[in-house]
């Protein structure tokens, strides 16, 4: 067989002649999904050695030690003896006011005291902020913050009674995107400054200690031994290598989702090779027939085109590499408000090697399918045309093979793409759904058409019509790639509506758009009145109490967590912020059980079991109890033993109060608490002016702005919409290709009917009124299975991811149809121009 490959490769290049400008075509459609894969899969292999090489700037120090309460003294003695450079800081969430515009806003707020950052910076305007802020007692602001309420450097910014001068805009801060800003905007502050009356009863405070060590000291040796005296106390450790692990998981499952979408260009690309080397091996049928007659066996004939599709792979996924490095360097650009560091641009040459091997493996194997056919020609082909190549169709085992490796490649690859092997899986199923769904329809209609014509139709509709199931169709090419282009965008659109829409309706009339919360049981009433006095009613006020779970069916979380067989997750381990009350909410369904809104006597004091409603997946997902057991909740030191009385459906979409614990009236009254109150503003004055009057009076008090909330949110949607979108025009774009390449690969089939036509006498607007119509039907079949298709899709990750309402959104759907249904027109007729002006005795040459 070596022998021959020199006369292979002669012969296949030979046979390519007049062919390969439209193999060319099909060329860059691979080029597209390679190109996909190797920039985003550079881009991964980059972020991860960025982030493994800025670890400690992630972190911003070696090591960091947090409670959510202060440090108790034996906890100071250990910090004192861990030694080191040592920096402490307090986060937590409270309102700034901005005295020079009246604005407030909910922010994340660090008080520092000391160098941290140890590694990295904070990034200021002007540069010098963040070395004088500590010194002078000035302020470090977001600059979110400072250009939504159009307050400058030099202004102040109150938190709680202290007054603040913003001496810098606060631009990046270790281990924080601008992603995350844009959520929840950050102040810096000085420690010693620090309004400590805000950290009232129910507020979330963390303590936090940073350590930096020189490189002589050995970490794990000391992590293992402070480790035991942690997990006593509830204390959490942060490691350098904890925080690069933290951020590659989530960025990784965003560029690996992303991947995807490049994933699917390829299939396109690759299908639209298929559909080229079909229509070649058809027209080439007759000189594989005079090959034979010459004593070519089969193999050797099957090697010659096969070659073909090799070199084809090869280049295609030559370029696509070298498109995809190009590529590499502009997609942390595209996801710079996601990333939290700088990513440094290296050329990877293990996803150039992939991108290599992965397009060349996927173009032979989609090209095998219609290459198998080339064994089954026979040497009579070459004097009677009629006679059909003969392969056994599906009996025959290099079919199924050839199946079965297409199958098992195109899994493999979405697995390798995907954040997890189930993913993975699942997308390579739903792809293949998709993709079986369309061939279908297009058998479906190609059927339908030939059995259900419509013979009363004028001549060039009903030849339109005729072309969907002629000789040499591309019908099946054409829906697969247009029918897949409208499903990807317009699931995307309708995904994004639907997100938007559970915000909007959550927020709708009637319903609460502005929360206050850590309000003291002094201050209820002059919340309320201040609320009231800026024009906003007040809906409703609820207490809130902090518990924590002591023990589970009579076994305390000490033998539980020793018990091997018992998986002790965050729900065992999470305080419970509970509320008591007499009644369901609208966003609460009973599910099992009874609620019960009261109890009498004094169960506090008697130690009688008190009844509680659990939200549902809680109690049976995580802790694994259901009507009738019992829990033992440890209410700010005292243990209250409860049992489940009923189990509840809540809707957390909706906004409002919703608990993971219900109480009933009568037991958790005298228990130290705070209320949360919730308001109807009628727009963005009223808000404005109602957390205003509050923040003044109430400094402790914080408020969340549920317009403020669905703004931020289409924000940062939009910015992740854009990079998936981005992604999905690959797909886009490779199906276009594919579609004007199945249109020039079948020009010379329409040419003959354009002669035979002319030669009858049709006019040049009879031909080019057929040709529309085809474009039309095709468009118009594509599009709408596309959309069907995404209706479908959208409304099951509405239904089953987001479990929120599906928004159908009818303009879209319309735009959607409209628009694929003029590109394809557009593509086939701009591509079948001049056919009508050519001369016949040319064409019947060219042929010939």
């Amino acid at each position: 067989m070596s022998e021959n490959v020199p006369w292979i490769l002669k012969m296949a290049w030979r046979d390519s002649r007049g062919s390969r400008t439209r193999l060319a075509l099909y060329l860059s459609a691979m080029v597209l999904g390679v190109a996909a894969l190797v920039a985003i899969r550079g881009f991964g292999e980059n972020l991860t050695r960025t982030v493994d090489r800025e670890a400690k700037t992630l972190l911003g120090a070696d090591l960091k030690i947090e409670s959510d309460a202060p440090f108790r003294d034996s906890t100071e003695a250990l910090l004192d003896s861990i030694g080191g450079t040592q920096s402490r800081r307090i986060s937590f969430a409270s309102m700034a006011y901005f005295p020079a515009t009246g604005g407030t806003r909910l922010s994340a707020v660090r008080a520092v005291e000391g160098g941290f950052p140890f590694y990295g910076a904070l990034e200021t305007r002007p540069d010098d902020a963040a070395a004088r802020y500590q010194a002078e007692d000035g302020a470090l602001v977001d600059g979110a913050l400072l250009r939504q309420f159009g307050v400058e450097v030099g202004d102040s910014v109150r938190i709680g009674d202290t007054q603040y001068p913003i001496l810098g805009e606060l631009k990046q801060a270790p281990g924080e995107s601008s992603f995350t800003s844009a959520a929840s905007p950050r102040i810096y502050l000085p420690r010693a400054r620090l309004d400590t009356s805000l950290f009232g009863r129910g507020s979330r405070v963390e303590y936090e200690v940073m350590f930096e060590f020189t490189e002589a000291r050995d970490r794990n040796e000391l992590i293992a031994g402070i480790d035991p005296y942690l997990d006593r106390h509830d204390l959490d450790l942060d490691t350098v290598e904890e925080a690069a692990s933290g951020w590659q998981d989530g960025l990784s499952d965003l560029y690996r989702f992303l991947g995807l979408a490049g994933f699917v260009a390829l299939l396109l690309g690759s299908l639209g090779v298929a559909s080229a080397v079909h229509v070649y091996v058809q027209r080439r049928l007759t000189s594989i027939a005079v090959l034979r007659c010459l004593g070519a066996k089969a193999g050797p004939t099957f090697r010659i085109y096969l070659a073909q599709a090799g070199v084809l792979g090869l280049i295609g996924a030559g370029l696509g590499s070298l498109l995809g490095v190009a590529l590499q360097a502009f997609v942390p650009r595209l996801l710079a408000d996601f990333l939290p560091v700088e990513v440094a641009f290296a050329v990877s040459w293990t996803a150039v090697g992939l991108g290599l091997v992965v397009g060349l493996g996927v173009t032979l194997l989609f090209a095998l399918w219609p290459l198998l056919e080339v064994r089954g020609v026979s040497p009579l082909q070459a004097l009677r045309t009629e006679v059909d190549p003969s392969t056994g169709g599906w009996r025959d085992p290099a079919r199924w093979a050839v199946a079965i490796a297409v199958a098992a490649t195109v899994s493999g690859i979405a697995v390798l793409q995907a954040p997890t092997w189930e993913i993975g899986l699942g997308y390579a199923v739903g792809v293949g759904a998709v993709f079986g769904v369309l061939a279908l329809v297009a058998r479906g209609i190609m059927a339908g058409v030939r059995r259900f014509f419509p013979t009363s139709w004028s001549y060039p509709w009903r030849q339109g019509l005729a072309n969907l199931y002629r000789p040499h169709n591309q019908t099946t090419v054409l829906l697969l790639t247009l029918g897949l282009g409208v499903f990807l965008i317009t699931t995307l659109v309708l995904v994004e509506r639907t997100l938007l829409e559970q915000i909007q309706v959550a927020g709708g009339e009637n319903r609460p758009n502005l929360v206050m919360f850590g309000i003291q049981n002094d201050q209820i009433d002059g919340v309320r009145n201040a609320v009231e006095k800026a024009g906003a009613p007040v809906l409703a006020s609820e207490p809130i109490v902090t518990t924590r779970l002591q023990a589970l069916q009579g076994r305390s979380l000490k033998a539980l967590r020793q018990d091997s067989t018992v998986n002790v997750s965050w729900a065992y381990e999470r305080e419970y912020r509970v509320t008591y009350r007499d009644h369901l909410t609208e966003s609460e369904t009973v599910v099992a059980g009874e609620f019960v809104g009261s109890v009498e006597g004094t169960p506090m004091q008697s130690g009688e079991a008190v009844p509680i409603s659990m939200e549902q997946e809680m109690a049976r997902e995580e802790l694994n109890v259901g009507v009738g057991d019992t829990l033992t909740f440890d209410v700010q030191g005292r243990p209250v033993t409860t049992y489940i009385s009923s189990l509840r459906d809540v809707n957390w979409q909706r906004i409002g109060t919703n608990y993971f614990v219900v109480f009933p009236e009568g037991v958790l009254g005298a228990a130290p608490q705070t209320h949360v109150l919730l308001g109807r503003t009628p727009n963005d004055d009223v808000a404005a002016a109602a957390q205003r009057n509050v923040v003044q009076e109430y400094p402790n008090v914080s408020a969340i702005d549920l317009s403020l909330i669905l703004s931020t949110f289409q924000d940062l949607f939009g910015r992740l919409a854009y990079v998936i979108r981005f992604m999905a025009l690959f797909s886009v774009f490779t199906g276009l290709i594919v579609l004007a390449g199945a249109v020039v690969v079948s020009r010379y089939q329409r040419a003959e009917e354009s002669v035979l036509l002319k030669t009858l006498g049709a006019s040049r607007r009879t031909v080019q009124t057929i040709m529309t119509v085809e474009y039309l039907f095709l468009g118009a079949f594509a599009a709408a299975t596309g959309l069907l298709l995404a209706l479908a899709g959208a409304w099951g990750l509405s239904y089953f991811v987001f479990e929120g309402p599906f928004v159908v959104a009818p303009l879209v759907l319309l735009a959607a149809f409209v628009l694929a249904v003029l590109v394809t027109i557009a593509i086939g007729l701009w591509n079948s121009r001049g056919l009508y002006d050519r001369p016949p005795l040319d064409v019947l040459r060219t042929e010939t």
